[in-house]
């Protein structure tokens, strides 16, 4: 299957507002968004991506995300496996308020001494964490260690806009958005692969991995597919 190379991490924070600890994820979250680590975060809004937001989920599916918890109830963590797969990483504040001996956090709308340490520490926990899913692609080696740097602040962007590959193909008469289409359509050259329906299958099947394909439309979507690769294939035949 096409690798898509992770080039931002996604932070999805708990949304819930009757513990202060709740409110400590937000703000550790936002830290590292638009200060710790701008360039290579984006925020994924809880509340969207459970009312279906498709651009915070497909990116979900494809990038590491960080969920950060509140509390050992890990809502944001199960909300993104269920939806878009497990979370790369995932912190829970009452851990780290209690493996760094911070005592009780407390102000839901504003946080005592302790809940601004508490902020501090977990922003500095996903930060690492931030920097350890992206070092494979940095050219960092294991072990290497990696320094807490501040970045100049920038507003948090949104994991809408991330840039995934997407391709609008029509199936049976209606417009149909495919994330990784256009990786996998170039693989499958790249692949030597001849438009045939044993190729047409393969699509399908590779298609379903990123996409939720209805049973009952699977035979409309192969054969929108099949009539997508001859085209790119044609395509890709006139630019060599």
């Amino acid at each position: 299957m096409p690798e898509i190379r992770p080039k931002k991490v996604g932070i999805v924070a708990c949304s819930g507002e009757e513990m202060a600890e709740g409110t400590v994820t937000r703000l550790a979250a936002l830290r590292v968004l638009e200060t710790l680590r701008p360039e290579e975060t984006v925020t994924i809004c809880l509340p969207l991506f459970l009312a279906g937001g498709e651009g915070d989920r497909a990116f979900a599916r494809y990038y590491p995300t960080i969920a950060v918890d509140g509390c050992d109830r890990r809502c944001a963590a199960r909300a993104t496996e269920m939806y878009s797969g497990k979370p790369a990483a995932s912190v829970v504040v009452t851990d780290i308020v209690a493996e760094a001996g911070i005592g009780r956090v407390d102000g839901r709308r504003r946080l005592n001494e302790a809940g601004q340490q508490a902020v501090e520490a977990t922003a500095v926990r996903v930060a690492n964490l931030v920097d350890e899913l992206l070092a494979p692609f940095a050219g960092r080696k294991n072990g290497e260690s990696i320094s807490l740097t501040v970045q100049q602040p920038t507003p948090a962007s949104c994991a809408c806009g991330s840039g995934i590959p997407v391709q609008t193909v029509a199936v049976n008469g209606e417009t149909v958005t495919l994330v990784a289409l256009p990786l996998i359509l170039a693989q499958f050259v790249e692949e030597g692969k001849r438009p045939s329906a044993e190729t047409t299958r393969e699509l399908l099947q590779a298609v379903q991995i990123y996409n939720p394909i209805p049973t009952d439309q699977a035979e409309l979507y192969a054969h929108a597919l099949q009539e997508e690769y001859a085209r790119f294939c044609r395509e890709q035949e006139v630019m060599a």
